[in-house]
């Protein structure tokens, strides 16, 4: 009988872990940023269960990711750069130093198969709206070459050396001529509005192309529970869940993750959609039945 109990409970057990390890055991994370050891965070990200990510840093720095083979990765063009560089580690984001990059290297670049979406959109931190004229030349190019779109929004960390950066700026409502523009356009909100996340609900029930990605508002490092649960539990009232996309933007995998998993309003279904089924969507792939 000890026998009998012994071996039901392990199996209880066993099925246990063999659930929890399948909530996490695909994830396409659409948010990260490359590190100075590439091949130490691509294996972290497959250990958190990450199989797809997309990446946008410095060209340098990008190109050394195209040589490792997991998790499969995206590649992202980031612009406008404030004085020609990322924010907060100050590399060059390309090799001339400047803060744009010319049209016709961005569709030399397309074309040669190097870019797969442009993001992370940098104009907050550069101190103009997303319907700059500036930016509409890079918005044809998404749209001829069918490329999502990917912007920063919300706030932002202290020592990102921008001098420009402008907080108002991060508002999500500012894309609507963006959006009315280019209405069939793939477009994605990063953080998901972050503080200003009712406008990005506002402008993702008036503009179906648009999707949110949850870095940020995820991460307990940075925002409290309470506020991540109220910012998830709006998006879902709000009948979104076929376009909110997981990120990391470099947070850790395993507390972001665990964040998700405690939202009680989720359905598994649910969490898999935002896991990874809205973003294969969203970057055109196929889902594996």
């Amino acid at each position: 009988m000890v026998k009998t109990i012994g071996y039901f409970l392990l199996l209880i057990l066993t099925f246990g872990c063999q659930s929890k390890a399948e909530k996490t055991s695909r994830i396409f994370d659409v948010h990260i940023h490359g590190t100075a050891a590439p091949a130490s965070q691509m294996a972290a990200l497959k250990d958190g269960g990450i199989y797809k990510a997309a990446i946008s840093t410095s060209w340098d720095l990008q190109e050394k990711y195209r040589k490792l083979n997991a998790p499969e990765l995206r590649f992202g063009l980031m612009f406008p750069c404030p004085l020609g560089k990322v924010p907060y580690s100050s590399q060059p984001c390309f090799e001339d130093g400047k803060e744009w990059p010319e049209i016709a290297w961005v569709e030399q670049q397309i074309k040669a198969g190097k870019i797969d979406f442009l993001g992370e959109l940098l104009n907050q931190y550069h101190g103009i709206t997303p319907s700059d004229s500036a930016m509409f030349p890079y918005y044809n190019l998404a749209l001829q070459y069918n490329l999502p779109v990917g912007i920063h929004t919300g706030g932002a960390g202290p020592d990102h050396g921008s001098p420009n950066f402008q907080w108002e700026l991060g508002d999500p409502i500012l894309l609507k001529p963006v959006l009315e523009a280019f209405p069939s356009m793939r477009f994605w909100i990063m953080h998901s509005g972050d503080q200003y996340y009712a406008h990005a609900i506002e402008i993702m029930q008036q503009f179906p192309q648009v999707y949110a990605d949850i870095s940020v508002v995820t991460n307990p490092d940075i925002v409290e529970k309470e506020r991540f649960y109220t910012t998830m539990k709006a998006f879902y009232d709000a009948g979104l869940e076929d376009r909110l996309m997981f990120a990391t933007d470099n947070g850790d995998i395993q507390k972001m993750v665990a964040a998700v998993e405690e939202l009680d309003f989720l359905s598994a279904a649910q969490r898999e959609k935002l896991y990874y089924e809205n973003a294969e969507r969203f970057f055109g792939q196929e889902i594996d039945p």
